[in-house]
Formats: C-alpha cells, sequence, structure tokens
C-alpha cells in the first residue's frame, strides 16, 4: 500500500513541485525500488531494512535464491527478498534450532507420546493431548510445549535478518535496522542504522545516480498500434507497383512516419504489429494484468513501444509510461454538413440586425415628430404670406371680386417633417430645410446617424449578398446538452467516453447522463461512428478527438464538418511499459521533433497536403463571383410594389375629384370668361410667381389659383 502511496503522488504531482519527504516505517525498503519501479527515484524516502546484504551469509542465500524457479517456488528467482520473507526464513530456522535442542538432550522426548496415541493408551493415564478445537471455548496445554517455549527463548543463531535472541519474555534482542534513504535520481543508500542495545548511529554516506539501461541497438523492438486513419493505414499494393509489401512496408500514416522518425533518432529497428482486440486500452477486470488493447500488452510486454492515437490519461499513465505529446488535441463536436442556403427575398436586410432596423424605424419616426414639434414653437419656421383669392358675385355673375389677405405659413407639416427625414435616410434632398437653430441641429444630428448608419450597411452588405451560408442546427456543446432531437455518443469505452463518465462539470454531466441512458448512442469504433453521421440527416453528432475530427471534414464526400469549441485539452503520447530504457530517448525524440518542424510537416502533409474537398479559400477567384437575381429579387419587388402603391393612390385621387366636378365646372368656367375680358384692361401677368421673402403671392387665374390654394399643405393663419 505504501508503494502505491508513493507512485500515485509521483505520478500526480507535477515535476518541480514535489517537495514531500516520506517517512515509511514498516520493513518495505528490502526490495530495491529505484531500479524496478522509476518513480521511486523521484522523491525523497527514507525507510527501514532489517537486511544486511554485505554479510556473506545474506549474499550466498541470494544467490541461490536468484537461481530458483519461480513457478515452483512463488516470490523466489528475483535479487532481493522481502522482510517478511526473511523474517519467516529465520523463523523457521528457530523453531528448527529449538527442536534439535530438546532432542540433543533428550532424543525420545516425544517417541512415548506418539506410541501412546498410536496405542489409545492416553485414556488409561494423566498425559495431556494436544486439543486444537478452540470452539469449546478452552485450549488444553501440550504437555511439551513450556519446554519447547522455554528452548525456543535460549536459541541464539544468525539469520538473515542479523542475530537472532530472545529475553525471558520471549521478545527479539540485539537486532540491528538499517536507516537508507532515496533522493531524486539518486540509488538507495544506507544512512544511518539502529540497535536496540546501542540507539542510532549515522555512517558515511555518498548517494550513487540511478543508471539508465542502454538501448539494445541489435534487437527488433516491437511497436504495437491500431489501424486508425490517418494515422495508420494498410498502403494499397497498386501505389508501389511490382513491389511486394511485406514488413512495416505494408502500413502507412502520420504514426509510420513518426515511429520512422523516432527509430532513426534512436538508431533502432522495429517491426509494426497491430493490437490483437484492436482496442486502445481500458481497465478489465477479465482480461491479464486488468487492461485491454494497448495499454495491456504494454503491461504484459508483449510489446515495447506503442505508437498510435492514444490519449495521455492519469489512469493510463499509473501502468504505463508515457512521452511528451506529439500533438495536441480536444474533444470536439463532428456534424453531418448542412445544405447552403440561397440568398432570401429580404436578404438585404441581413447586414443589419431586427433590433437595428426596428431602432431605425423607432428613429425615423422620433426626428420627424420632434421636428415637426420644435417647427410649431419656433417663430423662425413661420413666414407671413399674401394670397389674392378671386370670389364670385353673385349679384352680378359677369363680375369676379379679387380679396387679398395675408397669412403665416409653417413648410414643416406633420408630412413634410417626414418627408425631409425619409430623405435624409435615403442620401437625397429636399426642396425645403429647416430655418430655425432647433430645427437646424435636429437635421445635422439626423444627417450624421444617416451617414454612419448607411456607410456600415454598405459595408456589410457585399458579404451578405455573395456569401451562401450554412445554418447549422448545433452551434456548441450547450446546444447539444440543451435539445433532444438530435442525438450524441461517443466511442464506447475510449477517453472520450471515459472524460463524460468522471467529469466533474455540470454540463457534461448533464450529456453524460443523456448518453449513458441511451445506449445505442455510443459506437465500438470512429468508422461505424462517422458513417452514422452521414447516414442519419442531421440527427446524430459524434463526439470525436478533433484531429480525426478535421481530417475525415477533408475527405470525400465531404459532407461532415467541426462545430464549436474544443471541449478539453489533451495530448497523444508514445507509451512505453513503466520502467522502460526507451522513456527518455524517445521524449528527447519527440521534443527534438516538436521544435525543428517534422510534427508540424506530418501534421500537414496527411491532413491537408492529401484533402479530397475543393474549398472556396484555395481559389483566388472565388470571392469574384457575380450577384444573381436571387441576390437582390427583393428589392425588384419593393420597386414594382411601390410603383403599385403610387398607382393606387393616384387612382383615389382622381376618383374622389371627379365626384366634386359637377359642382365646381360651372363657377370654373364663369370665373375664366371674366378673367379673359378683364385681361386687356388689368394688364395682369400672364405667369404666376411665389415670392415668399416679400410674403406676396400673384395667381395666374382665379382657377388656378384656388386649386393651389386647396392643395397646398402648409400651415396658414390670416393676419389682421
Amino acid at each position: 500500500m505504501a508503494k502505491d502511496i508513493v507512485k500515485t503522488h509521483v505520478r500526480d504531482v507535477t515535476l518541480g513541485k514535489r517537495t514531500y519527504h516520506y517517512l515509511l516505517s514498516g520493513l518495505i525498503m528490502d526490495e530495491r525500488w529505484e531500479s524496478e519501479i522509476i518513480e521511486y527515484g523521484a522523491i525523497n524516502i527514507t525507510g527501514f531494512r532489517i537486511l544486511d546484504t554485505h554479510k556473506r551469509y545474506v549474499k550466498e542465500f541470494l544467490d541461490g535464491w536468484r537461481k530458483l524457479d519461480a513457478t515452483t517456488s512463488p516470490g523466489a528467482g528475483k535479487e532481493q527478498i522481502s522482510a517478511q520473507g526473511a523474517l519467516m526464513y529465520d523463523s523457521v530456522f528457530v523453531l528448527v534450532e529449538a527442536f534439535n535442542r530438546i532432542l540433543r538432550k533428550k532424543p525420545d522426548q516425544f517417541r512415548s507420546y506418539t506410541m501412546r496415541r498410536q496405542n489409545g493408551q492416553a485414556a488409561n493415564t494423566t498425559a495431556k493431548f494436544l486439543d486444537c478445537n478452540t470452539s469449546k471455548g478452552w485450549v488444553t496445554q501440550w504437555e511439551h510445549g513450556e519446554r519447547i517455549a522455554k528452548n525456543l527463548r535460549k536459541v541464539e543463531i544468525e539469520g538473515l535478518t542479523g542475530e537472532i535472541r530472545f529475553n525471558d519474555e520471549g521478545k527479539r534482542i540485539n537486532y540491528t535496522l538499517h536507516i537508507v534513504e532515496m533522493t531524486v535520481n539518486s540509488a538507495m543508500v544506507k544512512v544511518a542504522e539502529w540497535s536496540d542495545f546501542s540507539g542510532i548511529s549515522a555512517v558515511s554516506t555518498k548517494f550513487t545516480r540511478i543508471k539508465n539501461h542502454d538501448i539494445e541497438k541489435n534487437k527488433t523492438y516491437i511497436v504495437t498500434t491500431i489501424l486508425d486513419e490517418p494515422y495508420m493505414m494498410l498502403r494499397q499494393p497498386d501505389m508501389v507497383p511490382g513491389k511486394v509489401l511485406d514488413g512495416n512496408d505494408k502500413y502507412e500514416g502520420y504514426c509510420k512516419d513518426l515511429a520512422d522518425l523516432i527509430a532513426k533518432r534512436l538508431d533502432i529497428n522495429y517491426e509494426i504489429r497491430i493490437v490483437k482486440d484492436g482496442k486502445y486500452g481500458a481497465e478489465n477486470p477479465n482480461a491479464v494484468a486488468g487492461w485491454d488493447g494497448i495499454v495491456g500488452e504494454l503491461i504484459r510486454h508483449e510489446a515495447d513501444i506503442a505508437v498510435a492515437s492514444m490519449t495521455i490519461t492519469a489512469e493510463r499513465e499509473r501502468v504505463i509510461d508515457f512521452s511528451k505529446p506529439f500533438m495536441s488535441l480536444g474533444i470536439s463536436i463532428m456534424i453531418k454538413k448542412p445544405m447552403k442556403q440561397k440568398p432570401g427575398l429580404l436578404s438585404f436586410l441581413n447586414p443589419l440586425s431586427k433590433e437595428i432596423w426596428l431602432c431605425v424605424v423607432f428613429s425615423f419616426l422620433g426626428v420627424s415628430i420632434v421636428l415637426y414639434i420644435v417647427s410649431r414653437f419656433s417663430p423662425h419656421e413661420w413666414r407671413p404670406m399674401t394670397v389674392m383669392t378671386p370670389n364670385n358675385n353673385f349679384s352680378m355673375p359677369t363680375q369676379t371680386i379679387t380679396t387679398h389677405q395675408t397669412t403665416s405659413v409653417n413648410e414643416f407639416t406633420l408630412l413634410n417633417s417626414f418627408w425631409f427625414a425619409i430623405a435624409a435616410l435615403m442620401q437625397q434632398g429636399c426642396d425645403f430645410t429647416p430655418r430655425s437653430l432647433p430645427g437646424r441641429i435636429i437635421g445635422s444630428v439626423w444627417w450624421f446617424f444617416t451617414l454612419i448608419l448607411i456607410s456600415s450597411y454598405t459595408a456589410n452588405l457585399a458579404a451578405f449578398l455573395t456569401v451562401e451560408r450554412m445554418v447549422a442546427p448545433i452551434n456548441s456543446p450547450e446546444d447539444l446538452a440543451a435539445q433532444t432531437d438530435v442525438q450524441y455518443g461517443t466511442l464506447y469505452h475510449g477517453s472520450t467516453w471515459d472524460f463524460f463518465r468522471k467529469s466533474q462539470i455540470s454540463l457534461y454531466n448533464k450529456m453524460w447522463e443523456f448518453m449513458n441512458s441511451r445506449k445505442h448512442v455510443f459506437v465500438h469504433s470512429y468508422d461505424e461512428g462517422i458513417r452514422r453521421v452521414r447516414t442519419s440527416k442531421g440527427k446524430y453528432a459524434l463526439l470525436i478527438e478533433s484531429p480525426k475530427n478535421e481530417y475525415i471534414n477533408e475527405r470525400e464526400p465531404c459532407d461532415t464538418m467541426k462545430v464549436g469549441r474544443n471541449l478539453d485539452a489533451k495530448g497523444f503520447g508514445i507509451a512505453t511499459p513503466l520502467g522502460s530504457p526507451l522513456r527518455d530517448p524517445i521524449n528527447l525524440a519527440v521534443l527534438h521533433l516538436k521544435e525543428s518542424g517534422e510534427l508540424a510537416k506530418l501534421q500537414h502533409k496527411w491532413w491537408y497536403e492529401k484533402t479530397e474537398c475543393k474549398n472556396d479559400k484555395d481559389n483566388p477567384f472565388a470571392s469574384r463571383s457575380e450577384l444573381s437575381l436571387s441576390n437582390l429579387s427583393g428589392v425588384f419587388y419593393i420597386l414594382i410594389g411601390g410603383l403599385l402603391v403610387a398607382l393606387a393612390i393616384s387612382l383615389v385621387e382622381f376618383c374622389f375629384k371627379s365626384q366634386k366636378s359637377p359642382t365646381t365646372t360651372s363657377l370654373t368656367s364663369n370665373s375664366m370668361q371674366m378673367t379673359d375680358t378683364m385681361k386687356p384692361k388689368g394688364r395682369l401677368p400672364i405667369t404666376s410667381a411665389r415670392d415668399y421673402d416679400n410674403g406676396q403671392y400673384y395667381p395666374q387665374s382665379p382657377s388656378m389659383d384656388h386649386s393651389a390654394h386647396e392643395g397646398h399643405h402648409i400651415n396658414a393663419h390670416p393676419q389682421t
């Protein structure tokens, strides 16, 4: 248990923050930890040993112990023996020595007892037999028990654990414990010793650095991997015509090229073997060593290296070693690519949001109303005007009397205020402008507002009209968790599956509960999950590592896409068995390849150079596409609608005026006749004119003046 605690601490605490010093009180330091498990050389440990390996008797025993067959002698065949095993060995010799002392004094000590038991004479004697039936609540003392205990206390021998002697109470005395210590990257050394007679005493210490095992250059290392596109794939025979593919040449992919670079860097030979069960590795009580897949093969030393798209996790790193990540990634969402939507009738409104359009409408109404109110209260917007109005003299029908009337007019009626605001918004002008200071302030800020608004609208209009957008039903993990229409799942018993199962984040817990309650959403291979995404018509999303997602999106039929952010951050690493001499050299090789840019070149080679999808960003002329009728159809509909509305209003006005024609026709005819009679005498001007500065108005004829007076939309007040 102490070993497990130390291993867990070393692997879970970042290097450089391991400031703990462990004091192990049990006799568990007799085994050479630093030679078996490399983690024990990464922190400070102090403990006790009872075996002195420098004694001749102990050395001879360990030589014989190492030569024993572990199958017939469990625990043997090792370089060391545990303290428990050594104490058990010494206890047996103590018993043997005690019985030998008894038999040397009286060889037939136990013979008479044995004969009585065999002849059944015990019933007629007073001898006490040994009764081990403790269910009766009492134990019968053996007649030889006291003698044996007395001789045990008198035993004095030299055992594996040192001098063995007992006091009168049966406790061991005059024994020695060796205090040993391990520091970072240093082998176990003796720093002091303690005995019950002399106490503790320090000894001279010289720490020795742990030596790594050398890499065997002539050995062919077994590299286990898994078929997973584009990391490891079977090479097609037609790609290398006239050549028989065997050995490592049968494979290609990112991990194959990575293995070649690592082997070249380490100057070793290797052989690729595909994992037998086709799994990456998870805890499995039914599997040998408790793990299946690639991890299980490394634990059982069936392989020396694992080069695959295998995620570095805490559970895996407790049983195997990982290098530095050769690729960074995260969990991403893969969905079926939605169809591109063409612009709608009102696509010209897309550059601005609905909220902005509503604000523009309310701003237009507000400016128009405020301008109308300000113009009504400002005296500078009112101007005097003289109007000559012809009146018919009913007593003398052949004469017309002209009346002169002075009024104050205001051009900014409510309708004119709306017209001024809409003209400015459309970057046009009108034939009247504010004269008062408040009116000009309103006009200036409205012009500035429309300038910025129209400029922003124009800048975004081109992008919205020329781009056919794809509307995805899912855009983030939150969208997935908030709905049930689109189902989602991941690889069963993979690292992503384990991430959701153990996550403490509420969002991911909710997603795990959804998936776990629908077992059918899990897939047993990525190929199955990708095929399910493509055939589900947008009703299934796959949670997959981001590099795999990006690669599939570049493969035909180019109907999948990645959406949203990555859910986590992790990496792929090269795995080796615990304590393997290959770990540190592989780690340095990965760092060198990353710094030199080789890993980036490999990813670009297998992800983007071999793409099967044509992207618009790769075409320099893609942005020069011409606009179609669908892009601007809404504008034409508005134009046609405006023309129809204008014609309808004109027709209504014509019908309305036609109803008044019988009443006004006779009056108009009489007036025109009277005017024609007075033309030579009065020398009135033929053309009409308006002089607003002088406040005078000269009509051309009574009929024309009358109609103008009725149709002019101004505010007029008579002046007295």
